[in-house]
């Protein structure tokens, strides 16, 4: 297939995902063209069957902001015409959706690519639900020939939201379980931990939603239980409280901020327990990376975060700002050996069952077929 995919090139899950998307369907002998103003992140090497086409937005003094969707539905429907795209594939209903379908008005029902819209959640728990995108949301959803969802929690969410109960078809996120494996013995651990501390991750972008200040506090109270240090993964608008408090509790010596991380698999994988208590997460694609590697995870029950970990088996799943419970089992599991490498055990194989890049991306190639041959 021909398949032209459309991301936001940044750091967060959707174009993470995006781009991850292309990479393993161009490796199964797809063409696929990624189309955005940057390239997404973590595409860094040559593929023979991956392109780039970069969206390039002019300034004029007649408009006060940069009219890049305009330039995006241009380009979209510029590289489908040229390269005889079969689909667009859109990550987030707006701006991609919207541009998707007008690219398509451009060229015409006869040439026009089919369009599937993934939908990942901050464009409709966020955007969707603010009353001035709600039209141009529900109406790009409605215009797709396909709709997917990351999770079941995030396509109840579209059903309340929206009223679209029917369509949504769920298709989770995946993870290269080659690249993301446990490695416990490397020299970077060794180096962080050279007694044996264990190691505590979180990895966001550092919005308030992610709730910063709870894993600061569960790693407080779980170090005062244990010698333990704390990785800090990311960058965004709650990293300064990040650090304030570190310093407020004395435990700046014990807290790493490595900012963002391309390879972020060769930190995860030194970890002993990942912290995810986020007020809304619709799948959790960083919790996911962390089972992969082994690395049992603490979240929150009200999220799409349940869909993932299996409570009691490969971490523990809480509510919203319980700190103190999500310590207490955090500390249960770092000092029980046996029930840690349990979880850890449970944590591999249940994403190997249910969310490896194999078994996603066949859902993905099925998908496309079924829309393809309406």
């Amino acid at each position: 297939m021909r398949i032209g995919i459309t991301c936001h090139p940044v750091t967060g899950g959707s174009g993470v995902v995006a781009a991850e998307l292309g990479i393993a369907l161009a490796e199964r002998g797809h063409q696929v063209h990624l189309i955005s103003y940057e390239l997404p992140f973590r595409v860094d090497r040559f593929m023979e069957n991956l392109f780039y086409h970069q969206v390039d937005v002019s300034m004029y003094p007649l408009f006060k902001y940069p009219p890049y969707t305009l330039a995006l539905a241009a380009k979209l429907a510029e590289v489908a015409r040229t390269w005889k795209l079969d689909l667009f594939h859109a990550h987030y209903a707006i701006p991609h959706a919207t541009c998707c379908f007008l690219a398509r008005e451009m060229m015409g029902a006869a040439d026009a690519p089919k369009v599937i819209t993934t939908l990942h959640g901050t464009d409709i728990t966020l955007v969707g639900s603010d009353r001035s995108f709600y039209e141009i949301t529900k109406f790009s959803m409605e215009t797709s020939d396909g709709l997917t969802c990351v999770s079941n929690y995030l396509k109840q969410e579209v059903c309340s939201v929206f009223h679209i109960c029917n369509e949504p078809h769920v298709i989770y996120n995946f993870v290269d379980l080659n690249k993301y494996k446990p490695d416990g013995c490397s020299d970077f651990k060794k180096k962080l931990s050279p007694n044996g501390e264990k190691i505590v991750i979180h990895m966001s972008n550092f919005r308030p939603l992610k709730r910063i200040e709870d894993v600061v506090n569960i790693f407080r109270l779980i170090r005062s239980g244990m010698p333990s240090k704390l990785l800090m993964i990311g960058e965004g608008p709650e990293l300064a409280r990040a650090r304030e408090m570190v310093t407020q509790y004395h435990i700046a010596d014990d807290v790493v901020f490595l900012g963002n991380q391309e390879n972020v698999e060769q930190v995860l994988s030194i970890g002993d327990l990942f912290l995810l208590p986020s007020e809304h997460e619709s799948f959790g694609l960083a919790a996911l990376e962390a089972l992969a590697c082994g690395v049992p995870v603490i979240g929150t029950s009200h999220t799409g975060i349940p869909e993932l970990v299996a409570d009691g088996k490969s971490g523990f799943v809480l509510p919203l700002g319980d700190t103190e419970n999500m310590a207490i089992k955090g500390l249960d599991l770092l000092s029980n050996d046996r029930m840690h490498s349990e979880f850890s055990k449970h944590a591999r194989e249940s994403v190997a069952e249910r969310f490896s890049e194999d078994v996603i991306i066949k859902q993905y190639e099925s998908y496309y077929e079924e829309i393809l041959s309406t």
